[in-house]
This record gives C-alpha cells, sequence and structure tokens, in this order.
C-alpha cells in the first residue's frame, strides 16, 4: 500500500468491482418501484440532504476505481474479493427482500432478519474489499467515512422516521435485531 494513490488507466482496475453498484443504484429505484417512490416521498429535506451527502462520498471514489489497479497476484486482493462478494450478497439480498416485501409493511426477513441495515453494511463492505483487493488507502479511507456518516444517518434520522412510520413494530424489531452485524445491540432505549 502506497501513500501516494496510484493512477493507472487499465482493464483490471477496480472499475470491475464498482461497476455492479452503479448499476444496481441505476435499477434499485426501478426494482423497488412503488415501494422507493413512497418511501423517499416521506423524507424530510434533512434525510434527502444526509442520503445525497452519503451518496457523493460513495460515487467520488467510484470514479477513482476507473485508474485503481487491481492487485490480481496478491494474497490480498482474494482477501478483498471474498469480502467484496459477501457485501455483494447483502447488497443484493436485501434490495431483492426489500422489493417483495408489501409497501406499507416492515421488512423484516432474509437478511433484514440479521442486520436492520444490510444494504449499508454491504455498501461498507464493498468498500473494504475494494481497499484490500486494491490494497488502496483511499477505498479503507472511505469506507470508514461512509460507515460513520451511515452510522449518524442510520441513528439521527432514519430511525426515528420509521419508529414513526412503524411505530411499536420498528421498536420490537429493533429490539430483537441488530442494527449491524458483529456489533452488539445498544443496551440505550431507542429514540
Amino acid at each position: 500500500m502506497s501513500l501516494v494513490p496510484e493512477f493507472e488507466l487499465g482493464l483490471w482496475n477496480a472499475w470491475i468491482f464498482t461497476l455492479p453498484i452503479i448499476i444496481i443504484s441505476i435499477l434499485g429505484p426501478k426494482i423497488l418501484g412503488r415501494r422507493a417512490s413512497e418511501e423517499v416521498s416521506s423524507f424530510t429535506e434533512k434525510v434527502k440532504t444526509v442520503s445525497n451527502l452519503s451518496s457523493l462520498v460513495i460515487l467520488l471514489p467510484f470514479a477513482y476505481s476507473i485508474f485503481l489497479p487491481l492487485k490480481l497476484d496478491t494474497f490480498w486482493f482474494v482477501i478483498g474479493l471474498l469480502i467484496y462478494l459477501l457485501a455483494m450478497f447483502f447488497v443484493v439480498t436485501g434490495l431483492l427482500n426489500f422489493a417483495t416485501t408489501p409497501v406499507n409493511e416492515l421488512v423484516t426477513r432474509g437478511v433484514y432478519s440479521i442486520s436492520r441495515n444490510p444494504g449499508y453494511l454491504g455498501m461498507f463492505l464493498v468498500n473494504v474489499g475494494i481497499g484490500i483487493a486494491c490494497l488502496s488507502w483511499v477505498f479503507l479511507l472511505v469506507a470508514i467515512v461512509d460507515f460513520l456518516l451511515l452510522r449518524w444517518y442510520v441513528v439521527v434520522v432514519e430511525e426515528p422516521f420509521l419508529i414513526e412510520k412503524y411505530g411499536v413494530t420498528y421498536r420490537e424489531y429493533m429490539n430483537r435485531t441488530q442494527r449491524w452485524i458483529g456489533i452488539p445491540k445498544s443496551r440505550k432505549k431507542p429514540p
């Protein structure tokens, strides 16, 4: 891992990892259909602002990925690829669980039964996987910034919104399901 980020245009660069995420970002709202448009229309300006900021944090490194060579001949590539594949499982499965749940029903099945935020967890792991596969501190730094931003977003903005929308149902879900896999639930009362 070099202190100076690598810039090399090539076929075997990290864009291979970021392309599926970009495609999912474009197709996701179409797959979710009415559910996505209803959720977004009920967001406050604060929620939309934080969501747009998070998207920017994710998309800027994706542009950098065009110039970031994969380290195919290293042990780190294999580790990064495995983390990336796990991440894609969370992202795709979470999207499908969300899309196949009725519009006014809380999503609690599939990967949502083990994490309240499998999509966010997946995006964090995507950046970690790319960072390790390419030995890029830039992607690892983005993963940390994105995690902190999403944690703030989820705790301050999204969870109160979901408590307001689903009430007791969401509070019960919070009590039985971790926010992130591997991070124990908080003992504090939810907002």
